[in-house]
Formats: C-alpha cells, structure tokens, sequence
C-alpha cells in the first residue's frame, strides 16, 4: 500500500506525470465512478480499491467494469466500500447498547449487594443469555471488576457526596 502515497514533488519540474495526483483529483475529475476514503481510490460500482497514479484507466475500460457497472445501475443501490479504519471506528448501535446493559447489570449488582462473582455461575450465564437481550455479551467477573466496576464506584461515589449536602 505504500505505492499509494502521495509525496511533494521533486525540485526540478516533471512535465507529463500524474506521480503527484491525489485521490481526490480523481474523484473530482471522473466524478460519480470513483470515490475516495481513507486516502484510497475506490471504483463505486466494482467496489475494488484502484492505484489512482495509473492503470486505473485500464479498469474503466475494462468488460468486467462495464458488466458490474451495468448491474449496479440495475440495482440502484449504492454500497461504498469503506477501509477498515473508519470500520473500526464507527461505533454501532449494538456496541454502545451492550456497554449500556454491562454497565446497568454491574450497577444492579451493586445496589442489591450481589457479589460480581456470581456472574460466572452457569446458571446466571444460561439465564442471562436467553432472557436478557445482549445478556451474552456481559463478561465474565474479573474483566467486570477491571473495567467496570471503577465506573459505578465513582458513580455512587458522587452521587452519596451529593446526598450528604
């Protein structure tokens, strides 16, 4: 991939190259074919990652490109192909919602003074994996201590400070 970055141009003046061309500058200069994400060329309707330097031209002219071009036009569904960094840094609905339920399943322990460790009994595992939606993603009780259980100290921690006043 390191064939894909874009340098500064050398000192003396090279005339006919596209050595210097970013992604964007294709993207500005064939419009809705291409797109560009995480510094990467992509063709929209193939869904592959193109060198934007050169032979992305042979891509556009290829039968494979203009059979899938087709189709996509058919379906008119656009689906972008996105790098896995920006995968990684989307968080989804579910992820937050299951930080949501860990956070709420340690707090419940706290105030009906359950021990954590009962969270690893198989019965509690079976019970909360078939009742509770994301109740299987609850992890087991050291990681709840580690992770977790800060979070609902300093909770309650203010929350009793608040009290006092």
């Amino acid at each position: 991939m390191e064939r894909f970055v874009v340098t500064a141009p050398p000192a003396r003046n090279r005339s006919k190259t596209a050595l210097y061309v970013t992604p964007l500058d294709r993207v500005s200069e064939f419009g809705g074919e291409l797109h560009e994400d995480g510094g990467k060329l992509f063709c929209t309707s193939c869904n592959v990652v193109l060198n934007h330097v050169h032979h992305f031209l042979d891509h556009l002219k290829s039968k494979t490109h203009t059979k899938r071009k087709a189709e996509f036009e058919e379906q008119n569904v656009r689906k972008k192909q996105r790098p896995l960094t920006s995968s990684l840094q989307c968080n989804s609905t579910a992820q937050t919602e299951k930080v949501s339920v860990i956070q709420d399943f340690v707090k419940m322990c706290l105030e009906a003074n359950i021990a954590l460790e009962k969270a690893d009994h198989p019965a509690v595992r079976a019970f909360l994996s078939r009742h509770v939606k994301n109740g299987g993603s609850i992890p087991k009780s050291d990681q709840l201590q580690r992770a977790y259980l800060p979070d609902g100290y300093e909770n309650d921690n203010q929350l009793l400070n608040s009290q006092d006043c």
